[in-house]
C-alpha cells in the first residue's frame, strides 16, 4: 500500500518529458542551458586527477564549511559555527527532507504557503504529520491573517520560500516583523526558510532569516550551490541551523546519504575564493529584462518578478482553458514548454497563470518568444 497515495509524477518531469517528445523549447524545468563558469569546470577537471574521491566527513568538507560560514557573515553579518551549525546536503531537497524527518513528529502540523514547491509535502506525510496548506494573497504576498489563524499549539514548522518559486516574489521587512510576532506567540514553532535563490534578486536586496537575529535560534535555512552557480546537476546544497537543531538533522542525514559528493565539495570550496556571488543578481536581471522585453509582443500578461529565474505570466485574455490543458497545448501546438501554477496549490487552484524559466541563453529565449507571439 502506498504511503503517498495522492502524490504522482512531478509536474516538472511531466513537462520536460513532453518538451522532449515534441521537440519543444523547454522553459519549464528550472535549469540553465548555458555553460558553467570555465573557472569552475577547470578546477573540477584538475581535481579529477587528485586524491579527492573518497568519503568526505559526514557534515561536509571542512574548508567548504569554513567558506560557507565566511560567506554567511559577509552576506548577512551572521556568525555561524562551521563545525556545529552547517551541513552540506545532496541538494536543497535532501536538506528539506532531512530537516522535516528530524524535527516533525506524528500528528504535528506544518504550515505550507501555497503556491508551494512540491517537495515540501511528502516528507511531512512520511513523518505521519499533517501539512496545513495556507494560500498566499492573489499578489502572492503572505496573508498573515490566514497564517495566524492556521497556527496553533500543534504547529511544529512553518515553511517559507524567499525568493519564491514559482512566483518570483520576495518578502519585505514587514513580513518578517509579522513572522517574529508569530514565533513569539507559539514557543514550540520553528521556521524552515527555503532560500535557494537568495543571490538572485533584482531591484530589492534579499532579506534573509539570517538578517533577523531574533529568529536564529528557531530557524533552519537551506541554500543551493546548484542554483547559485548554474550547476543544478551537482546537487549540492547546505543547511544552517542552531546546534541543538542541527544535531537532530545530522542524525537523519547520516543514514539518508551519509556524505555528499566529495570532488564537488572541494571544487566549490576553491571556486568560492574567486567567484563574486553578488554579481548573480545583475546577471539574471539582464536575462529577466531581455525576456520580458521579448514577451511585450505577445498577448501574455507578465506578473512582477522580484527574484529567482522564473517569470509568471497570465494567459487569461488568450484562453479560458485550465492551466494544465493550456500548457500541454502550448507544447504540442506552439513548441514551448512552461509550468502550470495549479500543481503548486493543494486544491489545484487555477489562476490562469504559467511559469517560464528564463535561465537560458539569449538565442533560446528569442526563439521561444517568436513562438509565443503566435498565441
Amino acid at each position: 500500500m502506498s504511503k503517498l497515495t495522492h502524490i504522482c509524477t512531478s509536474i516538472f518531469t511531466v513537462m520536460s518529458q513532453m518538451a522532449t517528445e515534441h521537440n519543444a523549447i523547454n522553459l519549464s524545468q528550472g535549469f540553465p542551458n548555458f555553460p558553467v563558469d570555465k573557472r569552475l569546470s577547470d578546477i573540477f577537471a584538475r581535481l579529477a586527477s587528485e586524491n579527492v574521491h573518497q568519503y568526505s566527513p559526514m557534515s561536509g568538507y571542512p574548508p567548504l564549511l569554513e567558506k560557507i560560514a565566511g560567506l554567511t557573515q559577509q552576506s548577512y553579518r551572521r556568525i555561524v559555527n562551521h563545525k556545529s551549525e552547517i551541513l552540506i546536503t545532496a541538494g536543497a531537497t535532501e536538506g528539506i527532507f532531512a530537516t522535516i524527518q528530524a524535527l516533525v513528529n506524528t500528528n504535528d502540523e506544518v504550515i505550507i504557503l501555497d503556491p508551494s514547491y512540491d517537495c515540501y509535502e511528502a516528507p511531512i506525510l512520511l513523518s505521519n504529520a499533517k501539512p496545513i496548506r495556507v494560500a498566499l494573497n492573489d499578489d502572492f504576498t503572505p496573508n498573515w491573517e490566514n497564517i495566524n489563524s492556521a497556527t496553533n499549539e500543534n504547529t511544529k514548522l512553518i515553511m517559507i520560500n524567499n525568493p519564491h518559486n514559482p512566483t518570483g516574489k520576495t518578502w519585505t521587512s514587514a513580513d518578517f516583523d509579522q513572522l517574529e510576532k508569530l514565533v513569539d506567540s507559539f514557543p514550540n514553532l520553528f521556521i524552515f526558510s527555503d532560500e535557494v535563490y537568495e543571490y538572485i534578486t533584482f531591484e530589492q536586496t534579499h532579506i534573509s532569516i539570517h538578517n533577523r537575529q531574533k529568529l536564529w535560534n528557531r530557524s533552519i535555512t537551506v541554500s543551493s550551490f546548484g542554483k547559485s552557480f548554474h550547476i543544478t546537476g551537482w546537487k549540492i546544497g547546505y543547511v544552517i541551523a542552531p546546534e541543538h537543531l542541527m544535531k537532530e538533522i545530522k542524525k537523519v542525514h547520516q543514514f539518508l546519504v551519509f556524505s555528499v559528493n566529495s570532488i564537488s565539495q572541494v571544487a566549490i570550496s576553491e571556486y568560492l575564493d574567486i567567484v563574486d556571488v553578488y554579481s548573480l543578481g545583475n546577471f539574471y536581471q539582464e536575462k529577466r529584462d531581455f525576456f520580458r522585453n521579448l514577451l511585450k509582443e505577445t498577448k501574455l500578461q507578465l506578473l512582477p518578478c522580484e527574484g529567482t529565474y522564473f517569470q509568471v505570466a497570465s494567459y487569461a485574455n488568450i484562453s479560458s482553458e485550465d492551466d494544465m490543458t493550456f500548457t500541454k497545448r502550448l507544447v504540442t501546438e506552439f513548441g514551448v514548454a512552461a509550468i502550470p501554477i495549479s500543481p503548486f496549490y493543494a486544491g489545484g487552484k487555477d489562476t490562469k497563470c504559467i511559469r517560464f524559466c528564463f535561465a537560458k541563453d539569449d538565442a533560446t529565449l528569442t526563439q521561444a518568444a517568436e513562438r509565443l507571439i503566435k498565441l
